[in-house]
């Protein structure tokens, strides 16, 4: 009698192994119907009208200040990459939900202040939380990601979902995000942002790496001026993504940097 062949051993990490997601100046978030059977859901977030004045507002207050966009647009940006940095370590619905509104808040606390905007976005987000039904564990999961993005604040990652802000926020670098109209007036920030013509975050749940790989056009800003200014931000980001027990990589221009 012939040996029976055992079957191929399947993959759960879906092939190719190696997810990748592009940050481009316009996205659309994805809401799973499991998600949505579970509690309330970024479009909700989106619908809000508080939400929407204060977004609004702070982008044009940072704005008035000198700060890269801080829209609605850097909003919608950072929930997707929240959201499939979760999705792509194979973390259930809910918790990427999550992720995707905390990222999609995280910078609501600009409507106030830019000093310590982590921590009054967090307290925001409280009410307008609660009062569309979030349980109030869930208020607390996202209030710590809010609360903790910003690296000049002494945030850290403090959950999953505050892991997965922090490292979609930092990895939004594109010159989409340039609000000065000349280039001749440029400051070190403006210059970086604009000679980013490309951000993808690539995560390989096999390998446990989380990589941003960026396209720089060094005629702009020298890759030195993006270390000047990001350094500590992809500190925090390698801090992130060991709490979700990955590595961190950052890519320029095809060499890796870190």
């Amino acid at each position: 009698m012939a040996e029976a062949v055992p079957s191929p051993r399947t993959d759960d990490t879906k092939a190719p192994d190696e997810q990748k997601k592009v940050h481009r100046a316009e996205t659309k978030t994805k809401t799973t119907v499991e998600a949505k059977r579970q509690g309330p859901t970024l479009e909700i977030i989106k619908a809000d009208e508080r939400v929407r004045t204060y977004i609004r507002s702070a982008n044009q207050q940072t704005g008035a200040i000198g700060y890269t966009e801080h829209g609605e647009r850097h909003a919608n940006t950072s929930a997707d990459g929240a959201r499939f940095i979760l999705k792509s370590l194979g973390h259930e619905a809910r918790r990427c939900e999550l992720g995707a509104i905390a990222a999609y808040l995280h910078d609501i606390g600009n409507v106030i202040t830019r000093e310590k905007h982590g921590q009054t976005g967090a307290l925001l987000s409280k009410d307008i939380l609660d009062a569309l039904g979030f349980p109030t564990e869930e208020v607390a999961i996202v209030m710590g990601a809010i609360a903790n993005h910003e690296e000049s604040e002494g945030g850290l990652p403090v959950s999953a979902v505050s892991a997965a802000v922090i490292i979609a926020d930092k990895s939004d670098v594109h010159r989409s995000r340039v609000r000065n109209p000349k280039t001749t007036a440029f400051d070190i920030h403006d210059r970086v942002n604009y000679a980013a013509t490309a951000s993808e975050i690539k995560v390989s749940r096999k390998e446990k790496l989380i990589t941003l790989e960026l396209t720089v056009d060094t005629e702009v800003a020298p890759i030195m001026e993006y270390f000047e200014i990001f350094l500590p931000r992809m500190m925090l980001s390698r801090r992130a993504a060991e709490f979700l027990h990955c590595s961190f990589a950052l890519v320029i221009n095809n060499t890796r940097l870190l």
